[in-house]
């Protein structure tokens, strides 16, 4: 005869409130905004319905020492490059040729660890964007020294630079992001109303926070649900049905009612969204082992193969690895990260190529900021503008956008020794993609209240043109 083991009253209250807590305070949040924005007028902006899209937002956190991801390999290039960088220069043989379709007379390359990349490339899957980042203005050496423009609030703080990215808006710091205003706008396209087109792999953050649409939080094994409801075991049965009995009772003070009723439309989308995922059968694309932005991304897929099931037209997902700010031991530690981003683009391409959807998945990267040009002894320290990368089939591939900088000390864009000044600011590659995406031209300047001085939203023209709109 099985004993049973004694459960405390409290310690039963207290594993469901902590099993309801992040649903609740996320995911079901975003079941009383859906409602919010579906009354609003966003509908007449944006029309119900149309063919699928998807943007993959890949965070790499700390801040990518970019200019030895995309570096100079011609001769005169790579000495200037080589005397730049001292002891953190990647031998000119090991750099990995790219060759692109728009050449500015110097020869180019990738860091060794990543020949998925320059296949990518090469093949017309992927794309650089050189020297983006953070700008209010337009801002040349002369300005900046002699304090006549405005820069970004805290230039060189992590925080700070990472929710410009984030956020659209270097000039004040702001709890919602670009990708939830644009969220704002294009949510009412899914029929899907009770799950976010804003699905997160690495809980909430900012870029995909909205004025009505909050991230859908999930983990790389799919939704973060009640922790044990419906699930086998005595503990799991006993609160899957209390939690029944809670959630199906009317209660007569208004704020319970209205508490327990959002509690059960977000317990029913977790449910909604986990049979879904769950029902797609693995790909036949190997999943890289121990790499976890591939996992990340392979449940980026699963959920854009449910997209059918689910009710999806539209959804932004945001992904993230961290670990590069190399202060120290860069060459070693930015291996290694290159080395999984590689593989972990690699095996994301060639699943959406198998679910025959490559055209219309944009996946694109964002940083902190570069790093210094110069070795610290081991490291580098942080700087401003660096190199990203975009990959999908809609992406103009096999090309390198804006203008790669001279590496030479003392060049009109090198601030303090050895900080680069960026020449693409980031709101032109953000509003390229939000443009990708379905946003109108004229609603660019209520994401991003500074475009106007980089691009003119009534022009005929792409703010970068890494995008095809077709």
């Amino acid at each position: 005869m099985t004993k049973h083991k004694h459960i405390s009253r409290r310690k039963f209250i207290g594993d469901s409130c902590a099993a309801l807590g992040y649903t609740t305070l996320f995911s079901s949040l975003i079941n009383l905004k859906a409602m919010a924005a579906s009354a609003m007028d966003n509908s007449s902006r944006i029309t119900l319905g149309g063919d699928y899209k998807a943007l993959v937002c890949v965070l790499l956190g700390g801040g990518n020492d970019s200019f030895n991801m995309l570096i100079p390999k011609g001769d005169n290039e790579y000495n200037e490059y080589a005397t730049t960088r001292s002891n953190l220069a990647i031998p000119q043989n090991d750099i990995l040729q790219i060759n692109p379709n728009t050449s500015d007379g110097r020869i180019y390359g990738l860091h060794p660890t990543m020949p998925h990349m320059q296949q990518l490339f090469e093949s017309g899957n992927l794309a650089f964007l050189s020297n983006v980042g953070t700008l209010i203005e337009p801002s040349s050496k002369t300005d900046i020294l002699n304090g006549i423009v405005k820069t970004p609030l805290g230039l060189f703080s992590h925080a700070d630079q990472q929710q410009q990215w984030q956020t659209g808006r270097p000039h004040e710091r702001t709890n919602t992001g670009w990708g939830g205003r644009i969220a704002d706008l294009v949510q009412s396209m899914n029929s899907n109303q009770n799950i976010s087109m804003n699905i997160s792999l690495r809980g909430s953050n900012i870029f995909q926070r909205g004025n009505q649409i909050i991230p859908y939080a999930i983990s790389n094994n799919g939704s973060i649900g009640i922790n044990g409801y419906g699930e086998s075991g005595q503990f799991n049965e006993l609160k899957t049905a209390a939690l029944n009995t809670m959630l199906e009772r009317d209660y007569q003070d208004i704020f319970k009612n209205a508490y327990k009723n959002t509690i059960k439309t977000s317990n029913d989308a977790n449910l909604e969204f986990q049979a879904a995922v769950d029902a797609i059968s693995d790909f036949s694309t190997q999943l890289p082992e121990y790499n976890d932005l591939a996992a990340q991304l392979n449940m980026v897929a699963k959920t854009i193969a449910s997209r059918d099931t689910l009710g999806f037209s539209r959804q932004i997902f945001f992904v993230q690895i961290g670990g590069w700010d190399h202060h120290d031991e860069l060459l070693i530690n930015h291996s290694n990260k290159l080395t999984e981003v590689n593989d972990a683009l690699k095996y994301f391409n060639d699943v959406m190529t198998e679910l025959n959807v490559n055209d219309c998945v944009t996946t694109f990267s964002v940083s902190d900021f570069a790093r210094t040009l110069t070795s610290n002894g081991n490291g580098t320290d942080h700087a401003w503008g660096g190199n990203a990368f975009m990959m999908g089939g809609a992406v103009n591939g096999k090309d390198i956008y804006g203008d790669y900088p001279t590496l030479a000390l003392n060049s009109n864009l090198n601030i303090n020794d050895s900080v680069i000044i960026p020449t693409t600011a980031a709101d032109s590659y953000m509003a390229e993609l939000a443009l990708w995406f379905g946003v109108p031209a004229s609603e660019l300047p209520t994401i991003f209240p500074n475009i106007s001085n980089f691009y003119d939203t009534a022009s005929n023209t792409q703010p970068i043109g890494f995008m095809n709109m077709q």
